[in-house]
């Protein structure tokens, strides 16, 4: 494929982040740690800062600060309702983070199991998406199955799910987008699989979501979470299950707690401040599609900009990482394949540590990851959870062609 200029213009965009423009040395810091968390434009920080400044209460009230919660929360609901096309708000759950939440849905749904039930889990996935099953199966006496990915280009193995597959298998925990190595899934695919088995999907959509549109009706899954911080939010989780599961389930709450979806499942106070950048994070990502048309269709507009943009990025680094001596990519690396990986790219450098590496380049002011990122699975399958990992680089839609040729620059002068 060639490169071409996408619809997105990154220099306003950029002018939106105060922390952008961090200097490091004298050089602007290049932000390439976006799949541990992104920076957030200014919008974030105020509605972030406009909830304390207002004055709030705690939720329910009958007076002015509580009504002001209350309408703050239900704004954010609506929000990721549209984000993830939900049928409805009362399908959108908040929470601490993606793994609390996985935690307490894990706790809830391994209640309905039997000793002998099975369970499937795969070796690409973030271990927030692991270890909870891995210890509700071991709760209740459930047997857990493995699907693997092909560790010559990193993609789950899908072929091989019909074959773990049984009568037996009560749910299937999937990535929707490998936060390590950047495969998307064919979560859809998967979902009609495992449903034709009368499966539950529960789906960790965390990395794939700053990088391409969720639309959990045409998904079919049964829950979906993600983590606003990774798109340009807060640090909050955020649940998306379908109406019926979230009221039939039993959750761990205190009383007398409402027994309503989706209070039922957000134990303690909220962190209002959060649901207040969570909205307004949403509404950033929607202005990057067109002012015209209802919210959800301008973030599918803004997707399809910021998918064909960091494709654009993605085709710009691999071109170049060949020039790299001694530089390997893991993962897609195929030009026509890229719209199935996100722009998050692990490598290594011969003859330097991961740790050397994002060293080196940090005191550069480029700024990456090393070792497993939780993703512990996926280094002991690719035979590096015990020689320190693997170099993450992640782009998102505010990094530049400029910023990938200084990270190459940076790597070849190492080399």
């Amino acid at each position: 494929m060639s490169t071409q200029t996408p619809s997105l213009n990154p220099v306003p965009l950029r002018a939106q982040f105060p922390a952008l423009q961090l200097q490091v040395n004298d050089e602007t810091a290049v932000f390439l740690d976006g799949p541990g968390g992104t920076q957030v434009p200014q919008s974030v920080i105020n509605g972030f800062s406009g909830y304390l400044t207002h004055g709030g209460s705690n939720a329910g009230g009958p007076f002015l600060t509580s009504r002001y919660t209350d309408d703050i929360t239900a704004a954010a609901r609506r929000a990721m309702m549209d984000f993830y096309n939900a049928r409805r708000p009362e399908e959108i759950v908040f929470g601490q983070n993606m793994t609390s939440l996985t935690f307490a849905i894990s706790r809830a749904i391994a209640r309905t199991w039997q000793p002998g039930d099975e369970i499937i889990v795969t070796r690409l996935d973030h271990d927030a998406n692991i270890s909870p099953w891995l210890l509700a199966a071991e709760d209740h006496g459930v047997t857990v199955r493995w699907l693997d990915f092909d560790p010559t280009d990193c993609t789950l193995k899908l072929n091989t799910l019909p074959d773990l597959l049984n009568e037996r298998t009560r749910l299937l925990a999937i990535t929707y987008a490998s936060n390590a190595v950047g495969s998307i899934s064919d979560v859809q695919t998967a979902v009609r699989l495992a449903h034709a088995n009368n499966t539950l999907v529960y789906v960790d959509s965390v990395h794939y979501a700053p990088h391409g549109l969720i639309d959990v009706q045409a998904l079919d899954c049964d829950f979906l979470v993600s983590s606003a911080y990774k798109y340009f939010g807060p640090h909050t989780g955020v649940l998306y299950g379908k109406y019926d599961l979230l009221d039939s389930l039993t959750a761990y709450k205190v009383r007398p707690a409402t027994n309503k979806p989706a209070g039922k499942w957000e134990t303690g106070t909220q962190s209002f401040e959060s649901l207040a950048g969570v909205a307004a994070a949403i509404d950033y990502i929607a202005a990057v599609g067109d002012h015209q048309g209802s919210r959800r269709e301008r973030l599918v507009q803004a997707m399809d900009r910021i998918k064909a943009y960091e494709m654009a990025l993605s085709e710009h680094f691999l071109r170049g990482a060949t020039a790299v001596p001694g530089l390997k990519v893991y993962g897609i690396t195929d030009l026509e394949r890229l719209a199935e990986r996100t722009p998050t790219f692990a490598v290594s450098l011969a003859g330097f540590t991961p740790a050397q590496v994002a060293e080196k380049l940090g005191d550069q002011g480029i700024f990456v990851w090393d070792g497993h990122y939780y993703a512990i699975a996926v280094m002991e399958r690719l035979g590096l959870l015990d020689k320190g990992g693997l170099v993450r680089i992640g782009f998102v839609h505010y990094n530049t062609l400029a910023e990938v040729d200084r990270l190459l620059e940076a790597l070849r002068t190492l080399a």
